[in-house]
């Protein structure tokens, strides 16, 4: 019988077929993985018995066992020496001593001819380490299997491969190779020291210019790759982060913060416009397309390296905070400044762009602590930066995260934070969004027909016909981007809530804290969003604030602002007559001159609008004409724009009160005089004075005052000749008092230059109307010579 058939079949022509391209591709990277690691390990094996031999040579053989040579030896030894030696030729003993030589390698002594293991038990551990290395073997040339189409004969299909060998490299160059990775490092070790000393200032200058422009052309090369081919590429964030732990301190502060800019601008290059979700073990593990599998590892891999590198931007900003000197002494003291306001600046663009990406919450908590830090540049860069996301978030999602983290941090530092911290709150988006819902909620909604409807309106075809397109509409609308009216208002109307408790804690504990202006100013931006509940209370808090003497012209008018804004919206079902605020405000006009901020007239003008033009059925004619006369003194006192704006207000409040020309006239109105000193509107008498300032105003710089001053003189008629134009009557109080500021130190509207006066002068060729005189000019410009003077002669008069 002949030899056993082998059980394993050679694959067929249909099997090789069936076989896919992953497979076969899977298999070969397999057998090449083998072959590397084989010729690696071959690679180990030879080096170290080189290093064996290396060591073998420079070492003396010792013999490994020594005998106690018995009697009958050494009579034998004693009688291979007394033969004598001149019966060998030279050739043969030469030859001799080179084999007891070369038999060094078993480090035996070949005169004992004692046994080889009797003592070796006893004397194993005095081998040496280089005989327990193994032998050379020789080198097997490795070899590819490439399989070819297959050829088809009578007998069948016999399937055609060949073999292609694997070059490796030589022993000799795989030694270059290990010195030349080995030596730079012992130079560099070794020279950089010597090498610093001996250069010049100039020369290292010129090292570090040239290492830094190296290093950026190193970054640029991996955002360029990282943003042409993110999904392939994506492993090179971390070669790129790595960089961040530059250790070279000639160059370390500035490549650490080109990488940190880089890496922000290519995170807000390839960052999706979604969320990412870890994948649930079902998603793991089942089976995706290529291009699905390649997205996924995209994302985990863009996740984790954008939390890495947001780590690494806090560890600095907590290594700033806290003067540690860390990462073998690469940046110094003075460098943690410039570094973290690079990574300050970093986190507030991620901050704006990336408001939908995970870990928004976290770079939020970074950088709310750092609004009320101490170096200005840091604080402001973080305050303007929330200021820009509460502008921009439509959602409210990001707007209500950051109010609920500045509570925190005003609440745990028991309010002693800086009142910018306050005053990003101004930003929010709340009041428009309110509109907003107002108009939409009296809009029709579009409801879906019920079976009921269906089954009665339609009929079978026109029912089929109408459920498909309804489900239709289902999934436009789930599609839709924008996110619903009603999650909007929930979003707002928690965030208004958390708003409002800072400011009435801030109230109740803290009444003279620097906090307080800004949270005035915060309460009458959102007074009309504050619930009727709270009103009482918040009223008499804002009235005992006024009468205790302690604030500001700018904070009691905000106060004032703040009641009337209420009363003018929600309020005005309440009633409720705020006689004591009238005269606050009437009391601190005079004090608004143009010595004090020429801001607080808009705060004025505001109040004027809600106090009189809105509530004009709620206040009486006295007070109304004790407002105009004390606005018209105060024109006279303050800058060009504020007086346009009091002058417009006047004519405001004429409008609304008609009856108020009695000042335009000198005719007194009733008993009693005018006085001015006294500050109760109602009782100061303002019907028995007149607008004498109106005439003065008419004589002043500005043109546009002397245009609104003759306008109001005439009774603020809206025809005729002293009637406005039409950009100055549409426009309010306040962007009146906007359009022509002054805060430029410049005029405005600028003054027309004088016009060209041209002196008449004397023209040679002009002639004149009187002939004699153009005769006697002609010769007097025609003598060439001079003539002398005779003072002699007497000049004779002669009298007609």
């Amino acid at each position: 019988m002949g030899p056993p058939r082998s059980k394993k079949r050679r694959p067929t022509f249909r099997r090789l077929l069936k076989t896919s391209d992953v497979k076969l591709e899977n298999k070969l990277k397999n057998r090449q993985m083998k072959q590397q690691n084989v010729a690696k390990k071959q690679r180990k094996e030879q080096k170290k018995l080189r290093q064996a031999v290396k060591d073998a040579a420079i070492r003396t053989p010792r013999p490994l066992e020594t005998y106690r040579k018995r009697p009958e030896e050494e009579e034998d030894e004693e009688f291979l020496e007394s033969l004598p030696t001149d019966m060998m030729e030279d050739e043969d003993l030469q030859q001799m001593t080179s084999m007891a030589r070369q038999a060094s390698f078993i480090t035996r002594d070949l005169s004992s001819c004692g046994p080889v293991h009797s003592g070796k038990k006893r004397s194993s551990a005095v081998v040496p380490s280089y005989e327990k290395v193994p032998r050379k073997m020789a080198r097997t040339e490795e070899k590819e299997v490439i399989h070819l189409l297959p050829i088809k004969d009578k007998t069948g299909v016999i399937p055609q491969s060949i073999e292609r060998v694997i070059k490796q490299p030589s022993e000799e160059e795989e030694e270059e190779e290990e010195e030349a990775a080995n030596e730079p490092e012992e130079f560099e070790d070794e020279g950089e020291p010597e090498s610093a000393a001996a250069l010049t200032a100039e020369q290292r200058e010129q090292l570090r210019v040239h290492k830094i422009n190296e290093k950026k052309l190193h970054i640029a090369g991996l955002g360029s790759a990282i943003i042409s081919n993110p999904y392939s590429n994506i492993k090179r964030v971390k070669e790129l982060r790595g960089m961040l732990m530059e250790s070279d301190p000639c160059v370390a502060v500035t490549v650490r913060k080109l990488v940190m800019v880089s890496l922000m601008e290519i995170f807000k290059d390839i960052t999706p416009s979604y969320r990412i979700r870890p994948l649930t073990p079902e998603e793991k593990a089942a089976k995706v397309k290529k291009e699905t599998q390649q997205l996924r590892e995209f994302e985990e891999g863009l996740v984790s390296q954008f939390k890495f590198y947001l780590e690494d931007l806090e560890q600095t900003i907590k290594d700033w905070k806290q003067q540690k000197k860390k990462r073998s002494q690469a940046v110094g003291f003075q460098s943690y400044r410039g570094l973290a306001e690079v990574t300050v600046r970093c986190l507030c663009e991620l901050l704006l762009a990336l408001p939908h990406f995970n870990f928004h919450n976290n770079i939020i908590v970074i950088l709310v602590p750092l609004m009320n830090d101490q170096d200005k540049k840091v604080s402001g860069m973080c305050c303007d930066a929330f200021r820009k996301l509460f502008q921009q978030d439509k959602v409210g999602g990001a707007s209500l995260a950051t109010v609920r983290v500045i509570s925190g941090l005003v609440k745990s530092l028991n309010y002693n934070v800086r009142p910018e911290v306050l005053k990003t709150f101004m930003s929010l988006r709340i009041k428009e969004v309110e509109m907003k819902k107002d108009i939409e909620a009296t809009a029709p909604k579009k409801k879906f027909m019920n079976n009921k409807e269906k089954k009665k309106n339609l009929s079978r075809m026109q029912r089929k016909w109408k459920k498909a397109e309804e489900k239709l509409e289902k999934e436009l609308l789930e599609a839709e981007a924008s996110e619903s009216k009603e999650k909007k208002i929930k979003l707002h109307t928690e965030t208004l809530n958390i708003v409002f408790l800072v400011y009435f804690r801030i109230l109740k504990k803290a009444q003279k804290s620097v906090l307080l202006p800004a949270v005035l100013e915060g309460l009458a931006n959102f007074a009309h969003l504050i619930n009727l509940e709270f009103f009482d209370d918040l009223l008499n808090v804002l009235q005992s604030l006024i009468q205790s003497g302690d604030l500001t012209n700018r904070e009691c008018l905000h106060c004032i602002q703040t009641v009337f804004t209420i009363l003018s919206g929600q309020g005005d079902v309440l009633n409720i007559d705020p006689l004591n605020f009238y005269s606050q405000l009437y009391k601190m006009l005079p004090r608004l001159h143009a010595g004090a901020p020429n801001d607080d007239i808009i705060i004025v003008l505001q109040c004027l609008d809600a106090m009189l033009t809105r509530r004009k059925k709620q206040v009486s004619l006295q007070r109304a004409m004790a407002f105009v006369k004390r606005l018209s003194t105060l024109s006279l006192h303050v800058l060009p724009n504020a007086t346009v704006g009091i002058l417009a207000a006047n004519r405001a409040t004429l409008h609304a009160f008609p009856k108020c020309d009695f000042l335009l006239d000198n005719e007194v109105q009733g008993s009693g005089f005018y006085l001015p000193e006294l500050d109760e509107p109602e009782h100061c008498n303002a019907q028995n004075t007149a607008l004498w300032e109106l005439h003065t105003l008419r004589r002043h710089f500005h043109p546009v005052v002397r245009r609104l001053a003759v306008h109001v003189c005439q009774g603020a008629p809206s025809e005729g000749s002293a009637a406005l134009s039409v950009d100055l009557s549409r426009r309010s109080p306040v962007e009146l008092f906007n359009a022509y500021s002054v805060k430029d130190m410049t005029f405005n509207p600028p003054v027309a230059p004088p016009g060209s006066k041209k002196k008449d002068r004397f023209v040679i060729g002009a002639k004149l109307l009187d002939e004699e005189l153009q005769r006697r000019a002609e010769s007097v410009l025609t003598v060439t010579e001079e003539t002398e003077l005779d003072f002699n002669t007497t000049h004779k008069h002669t009298h007609h």
